[in-house]
């Protein structure tokens, strides 16, 4: 649902830099070798940018293929790019899985149990399920075995009912010998298939922070999420190359005094210090801000404003004593400008992906291009 750009930034709202989207996607794919080609991962709505929209605006760069974490989220995709490929991560029901072999997506087989499953669908559907395989390396989460595999995507392919069109695992990235031992695994794997006759076109091992840390392995894919929407390996030695695009705003709702040694909202615990002013600001933790209590700052007028008080659903407090020219209705940066994402995280102890995807259902986004608005969505659709 649209709404005018004046209602979207009354409140709480989050603006996305297009401009550094495309930026940022260039960039990956300037690291990307050979015949490599990009992945863009768009689970959890674009990590919280809007899927829809930064889909359509990565398809204006000629990007294809997608990737998300469930069914609804690849109808999601279709309905506005109805011609892209999107490689479905997890779990779906029988019912997802014919529908999803009826619109022709990517399905992900984890499992033998999940493998027959998805044949089943398939001969439900009437025709073919292009499928990738995952395989389990190392991370322990989902994937078929490196030595149950070869037989489980053998008989796949020998049902009829299965196109066998890619092979993947994710890496845990707990040290760099795990991780080559991680790679090992899958290669094997294809190697056990190539020596059965059956190849698959697309094996893929790496994310985000592999793409720049593994170059020898791009291999025929690599899967990025996290460094389109600017969240960079840490210690990487070019952050520019990967620039936060979201900025997550909020206005003063009020100013008010609050003599030293008054608690603030449901806070017990926290006292302030000294007379204050104290601004009340139109968001709270359902819009995505950690629920902190007394921890963390916003910016206000380029300077920083502590946060006082714990967190609430719908509001929150910060102190503007030192901010003497804070008005009522002033713009509040809560991520961005000079709060990095690394920050942010660290204030709620979270990780940094989840920070930007936490962004709640009820923030309209506002859609920056060459600094101007080309689109406001309300998120709540």
């Amino acid at each position: 649902m649209k709404i005018s750009c004046e209602e979207a930034v009354s409140r709480c709202w989050a603006e996305v830099d297009l401009t550094r989207l495309v930026t940022n996607y260039r960039n990956a794919l300037a690291h990307l070798s050979g015949n490599t080609q990009l992945i863009c991962v768009l689970k959890a709505d674009a990590y919280g940018l809007g899927a829809k929209m930064v889909a359509q605006k990565l398809w204006q760069e000629g990007q294809r293929i997608f990737a998300v974490a469930s069914y609804n989220e690849a109808a999601q995709i279709r309905c506005v790019l109805p011609l892209s490929e999107v490689l479905i991560l997890g779990l779906c029901s029988r019912a997802q899985l014919e529908k999803a072999i009826a619109a022709d997506m990517l399905l992900t087989v984890f499992s033998e149990q999940y493998a027959k499953t998805v044949m089943e669908a398939a001969q439900a559907a009437g025709r073919q399920a292009r499928v990738h395989a995952k395989i389990e390396t190392g991370l322990n989460r989902i994937g078929l075995l490196p030595e149950n595999a070869p037989d489980v995507i053998a008989r796949m392919q020998e049902s009829g009912v299965i196109s066998m069109e890619g092979l993947f695992t994710h890496l845990a990235l707990r040290d760099k010998e795990s991780d080559r031992r991680q790679i090992d695994r899958l290669t094997g794997v294809r190697d056990a298939l190539a020596a059965r006759g059956i190849c698959a076109a697309m094996v893929h091992a790496l994310d985000s922070i592999g793409m720049v840390r593994y170059p020898q392995d791009h291999m025929d894919a690599v899967r990025t999420g996290a460094w389109l929407y600017g969240v960079y390996p840490r210690g990487y030695a070019h952050p520019e190359e990967s620039r936060l695009a979201i900025t997550v705003k909020a206005r003063i709702a009020q100013l008010h005094r609050v003599a030293a040694g008054e608690c603030l909202g449901y806070d017990e615990t926290h006292p302030v210090s000294r007379d204050s002013i104290v601004a009340t600001l139109s968001c709270g933790y359902i819009d995505g801000y950690p629920r902190l209590n007394s921890c963390g700052e916003v910016e206000i007028r380029g300077r920083r404003a502590p946060v006082v008080g714990l967190v609430c659903m719908d509001q929150m407090m910060v102190d503007v004593t030192d901010i003497p020219d804070a008005n009522e209705g002033d713009e509040v940066i809560l991520l961005g400008g000079s709060i990095g994402v690394d920050e942010y995280a660290g204030w709620g102890s979270l990780n940094r992906n989840e920070s930007l995807a936490r962004t709640g259902k009820r923030v309209p986004r506002v859609y920056i291009e060459n600094g101007e608005v080309v689109e406001v969505t309300e998120a709540m659709e």
